[in-house]
């Protein structure tokens, strides 16, 4: 499966999801229900006993009062008030409004406990990374494992073309384990216990972060955030229960209360297991999907398959202590919980038996092949000659054009291979240090912000813009800018894109009232030249993207499943990708025309004789709508933004990186461009 057919499967098992928590609350609430006629019916019986006693006494009197009357006046009242202390016996079962009631306050009690819950978990992953005793982990303050484990992550985020995820620390965990949390790619979190960082090599730590980096990927964070809130509204009926018996402490008579409360944490208990069964289904095939896919990534079974040997073998196998581990079990790398009765039930993962057994047989399959970013690879200075790198010798991709298959970028969404593992490496490894300093540091990346906008071109422009940033920025930041942008405008073009994703980490941490001073002064750079190039509206688009729309695509609107409502979108951002790299009114149309007809019912829809206008504000307000667009949908949109701009395969490494962007704020992770030419020429040699 493709990216999109993932995110196509993770809106199914949310589908999955809302029957199962439906079935669970429909057994919950007919259980509930069963425990409060239980207990009325134990008070009914005894008040209506007493009752009917009295009624036998007054229908013995009545005998003996009205013993001169006739025998039949005397059968009917005897019959009546006989009949009556009968009715008093009789108790029914089914009463339509008590079921009313116990269901509207069992739905509105788990509804209430879940959006409560959800709400304080749209800050993102890190809110769950803290809840589980997570540290954060900055890198000017780690230590040597922990920098190793930094490394790691940024050069999957790069090969996977994702922010940089923040990195959490479980320092009170010895077992082995690791979790990915996070709505979107954009607010995810990666957390490691310390077992993970002190008992795992490098190539079994990739292994591992490779299999959080697919639940990352294919859209499995975002139903893990509804599990979680949906088994805090069921536990809240457990709670309920301790709270009814601690009330009923107070009253020694409440004997019913005590009753109820108790059948209410039995009831409660009955629906965490219930949230223990719904992640079960949902979680275990997904594990498996993660593994194959971590292989994938890093082409080196060995790595993930020791990982989980040592699991096998390791006193605290993968076990977490926190409390929080129930809510978040189905969120680990390996089981976080203990089942000592039915945990072939219970349990969220498969087996580690069958999961290394897999992965076994993945060893054979690639027998003999050498993982080329292995840590005992001593070629790791030369893969910036593979991948072609500025300053990195003769290499074809040096050329200002590169060759890329329109017809293969939808395949490559969100499909990481160890050629981009290879290549985020190699990114890593010739950054100037300057700039490796920089993206760690405050100040510092905010000056590579800015340094990226800076026009290298027009050196007028360029001391108009830093008068101008002079004018709201410190000399520090200025000075600091000044010094970065030499680096940066030595690099490769294909490099702006991931130093700017490199620098998320640190920019996050910024307060609010900075992160948007940033904003706008990253708009007064671009606003400097008059007019915003595409390259500088998506560079200024990518950042707001990555550290804002996290917090905005937590609940999404409805979703557009046909192409009709967002027609025009459509042509409106294929109108602006059409003048990219072409010259003249008949190539733009030619280009436009050539992405129109890949977009599904081109033949029904209205097509303009020319492409439309198209500014900034338009394209940003069409870009937000086309977020909402299904996955099926958005495939087709990405497939004719390539079509649009990559006319004939061939094209320079500006436009692609463009291309790269507009599809990254589509939300579909775009791994860098590989030069197919450079391709073929290594398979040759």
């Amino acid at each position: 499966m493709n990216f999109f057919e993932h995110q196509d499967q993770a809106r199914k098992n949310t589908r999955k999801l809302i029957v199962l928590f439906a079935l669970s609350l429909l057994f919950i609430t007919v259980t509930v229900y069963l425990a409060a006629v239980v207990t009325l019916s134990s008070s009914y019986n005894r008040s209506k006993a007493r009752e009917a006693h009295y009624q036998a006494i007054e229908c013995a009197e009545a005998m003996s009062e009205y013993s001169r009357l006739s025998q039949i006046a005397l059968d009917n009242e005897l019959q009546a008030k006989c009949s009556a202390a009968k009715k008093a016996k009789e108790f029914s079962w089914w009463n339509p409004s008590l079921f009313f009631t116990i269901g509207t306050g069992t739905v509105v009690l788990v509804g209430l406990g879940s959006l409560y819950k959800i709400q304080t978990l749209k800050a993102g992953g890190s809110v769950i990374a803290q809840e589980m005793g997570g540290r954060l982990l900055l890198a000017d303050m780690a230590h040597p494992e922990e920098r190793q484990l930094l490394n790691v992550v940024e050069e999957m985020a790069i090969a996977a073309g994702i922010s940089v995820p923040a990195v959490y620390v479980m320092d009170g965990e010895q077992g082995i384990n690791a979790f990915a949390a996070g709505f979107t790619p954009n607010d995810a979190v990666i957390g490691v216990t310390r077992g993970t960082l002190e008992l795992l090599s490098r190539d079994e730590l990739q292994g591992v972060i490779g299999h959080e980096f697919s639940h990352i990927l294919n859209g499995d964070m975002r139903l893990n955030i509804r599990l979680i809130g949906v088994l805090h509204g069921l536990l809240l009926i457990y709670i309920t229960g301790r709270i009814v018996i601690d009330w009923r402490s107070r009253d020694e008579k409440g004997n019913g209360m005590l009753a109820f409360g108790i059948a209410l944490m039995v009831v409660g208990s009955l629906g965490l297991l219930c949230g223990r069964l719904i992640k079960s289904a949902i979680s275990r095939q997904r594990e498996f999907l993660a593994d194959a896919s971590a292989v994938q990534f890093t082409r080196n079974p060995a790595g993930i398959a020791g990982a989980l040997d040592k699991i096998a073998s390791h006193h605290y196998s993968s076990l977490v202590r926190t409390p929080a581990a129930e809510s978040n079990s189905h969120l680990f790398f390996g089981t976080a919980l203990r089942f000592n009765l039915l945990e072939e039930l219970f349990a969220t993962h498969p087996p580690l038996a069958q999961r290394i057994r897999r992965l076994d047989a993945s060893k054979r399959q690639y027998a003999g092949q050498t993982p080329r970013f292995s840590s005992d690879s001593q070629a790791a200075g030369q893969e910036s000659l593979t991948m072609g790198f500025a300053g990195g010798g003769a290499s074809v991709t040096q050329s200002p054009h590169i060759q890329v298959d329109p017809a293969q970028v939808v395949s490559q969404v969100g499909t990481v291979t160890p050629a981009h593992y290879a290549y985020a490496k190699a990114l890593l490894g010739q950054l100037p240090e300057s700039l490796q300093v920089g993206i760690r540091e405050q100040q510092g990346a905010i000056a590579i912000v800015y340094g990226l906008l800076l026009d290298s071109q027009n050196s007028a422009l360029r001391t108009k813009q830093l008068e101008w940033l002079k004018q709201v920025e410190p000399a520090g930041v200025i000075e600091k800018t000044l010094t970065l942008s030499t680096d940066i405008e030595a690099i490769d073009p294909r490099s702006r894109l991931p130093l700017l994703d490199l620098t998320v980490p640190t920019l996050r941490q910024l307060p609010p009232e900075i992160r948007q001073r940033l904003f706008k002064c990253m708009q007064g750079l671009a606003n400097a030249k008059g007019r915003w190039t595409l390259s500088e509206f998506a560079l200024v688009a990518v950042l707001r993207h990555r550290l804002e729309s996290s917090k905005a695509t937590v609940e999404k609107a409805a979703e557009f499943a046909t192409i009709g409502p967002i027609w025009s979108d459509c042509l409106i951002l294929l109108s602006g990708l059409a003048q990219v790299g072409q010259t003249g009114a008949e190539a733009i149309a030619y280009a436009f025309r050539s992405g129109v007809y890949r977009l599904p019912g081109a033949g029904q829809e209205t097509l303009p004789d020319a492409s439309p206008a198209c500014n900034m504000r338009t394209l940003k307000q069409s870009l937000d709508r086309l977020n909402l667009a299904t996955p099926k949908l958005k495939q087709a949109i990405v497939d004719a933004c390539a079509h649009t701009v990559l006319l004939d395969s061939k094209v320079t490494v500006q436009e692609a990186e463009l291309l790269r962007a507009i599809v990254i704020l589509l939300d579909c992770p775009m791994p860098p461009f590989l030069d197919l030419s450079q391709k073929t020429m290594t398979k040759k040699a």
